[in-house]
């Protein structure tokens, strides 16, 4: 019996190393895909807004420019183009987010990095994917609020899903015609 207990141990023990191993590589996998940007919802993400890679699409879609974001301990979001229409009516559409978000660049230009869904309506989540939870008061003066980033043109190494984007930086934002 003792052989067979013994016996028993190791076979778990294996198990255990294995399910251990089987989940660092999947970690990896999911954090090289996050680098890359390939994950299967910012896929469809920017197949569906790609036309937003020219910011005059997004105005002439009833987007407009809040202040680029920056974040405190770095990083940022970029400046938000947000469709009030859409932010009003609650409804998450892939191909119709609230707001599209620009890097701008030393040129002058902005490139699009992202999008963002809002919805007062929650727990919310898109294809899967979890909304984060915004409580009321915020930086943003709304009520409380649900939100996904999509970080679905430029690569985010803390995460597709993450608020802050540590590649994108607000330093060349032009200051408003006077």
């Amino acid at each position: 019996m003792d052989m067979m207990s013994n016996l028993r141990n190791r076979l778990v023990m294996a198990g255990a190393m294995l399910a251990v191993c089987a989940t660092f590589a999947q970690a990896h996998q999911e954090a090289a895909s996050t680098e890359t940007g390939s994950n299967p919802l910012a896929e469809k993400v920017r197949a569906a807004n790609s036309r937003f890679l020219d910011v005059k699409a997004a105005t002439a879609e009833g987007y407009a420019p809040i202040p680029c974001a920056s974040g405190i301990s770095g990083g940022a979001m970029g400046i938000h183009y947000v469709n009030g229409k859409y932010l009003k009516d609650d409804k998450i559409d892939i191909a119709r987010p609230e707001a599209v978000m620009y890097e701008p660049m030393a040129d002058g230009t902005l490139t699009l990095v992202a999008v963002e869904y809002i919805t007062s309506k929650g727990p919310a989540s898109l294809e899967g994917q979890l909304f984060n939870f915004n409580s009321a008061p915020n930086r943003y003066g709304l009520g409380e609020f649900y939100e996904l980033h999509v970080w679905a043109w430029k690569g985010n190494p803390t995460g597709t899903f993450a608020d802050m984007n540590p590649k994108v930086s607000c330093e060349h934002t032009m200051a408003p015609s006077q």
